[in-house]
């Protein structure tokens, strides 16, 4: 599977949601290579992202 990201003028954009996330967790990030995280903290951020954009869906779908 490649890491292409499908719109390339949002990456930008998810690299900030990213940081974000990881900051709501606890987890200091560095922008590039951060292959120091455990499994723990890098699942950390990813749950919260995934969280956040379960959020933002139900949020819209319910104003509609």
């Amino acid at each position: 599977m490649s890491k292409k990201t499908l719109v390339p003028n949002a990456q930008n954009a998810l690299d900030q949601f990213k940081m974000q996330a990881a900051s709501e967790v606890g987890v200091n990030l560095t922008n590039g290579y951060n292959g120091n995280l455990t499994s723990k903290e890098a699942g950390s951020v990813g749950g919260q992202m995934v969280k956040k954009m379960i959020e933002k869906y139900e949020n819209d779908i319910a104003t509609k």
